[in-house]
């Protein structure tokens, strides 16, 4: 169950997006769609395989039908409140669940962090053929 449990998140991500996507899509005479960059990051906790497959399945029938979704990943960068340093964190070896965790405290002093980068889902761009 946690895995249809994840799928299912990933899926109601995607109709989200693809809405998005074909909504900008109207504005322009748009005649075929090849890729959709997207930036997916690490807090997001979305599995991009999870991601290609609800693609995959949500944009049959419509305009996106058959292009590629790209999807580039965004590491987590934090900024230190007290030591002021930024950069990437840690990671804790999760072997229950085989993946890791980030560890969000500064992995120099170990104070509090302002997260900079890792947050985003966003549609990057799109490679289309106008008619």
């Amino acid at each position: 169950l946690p895995c249809l449990t994840r799928v299912m998140h990933e899926v109601s991500v995607m109709a989200g997006i693809v809405e998005a996507v074909l909504k900008h899509l109207e504005k322009y005479d748009v005649e075929r769609v090849d890729e959709v960059h997207l930036t997916i990051g690490e807090l997001t906790n979305l599995g991009a395989d999870q991601m290609v497959f609800a693609y995959e399945i949500i944009t049959r029938g419509t305009p996106l039908d058959g292009s590629q979704l790209v999807i580039e990943p965004e590491a987590i960068v934090v900024r230190c409140r007290s030591c002021q340093y930024q950069g990437g964190v840690e990671h804790v070896e999760n072997e229950e669940f085989h993946n890791s965790i980030p560890v969000l405290s500064c992995p120099q002093c170990h104070g509090s962090v302002d997260v900079v980068a890792g947050k985003s889902c966003t549609v990057r761009s799109m490679r289309v053929v106008e008619r």
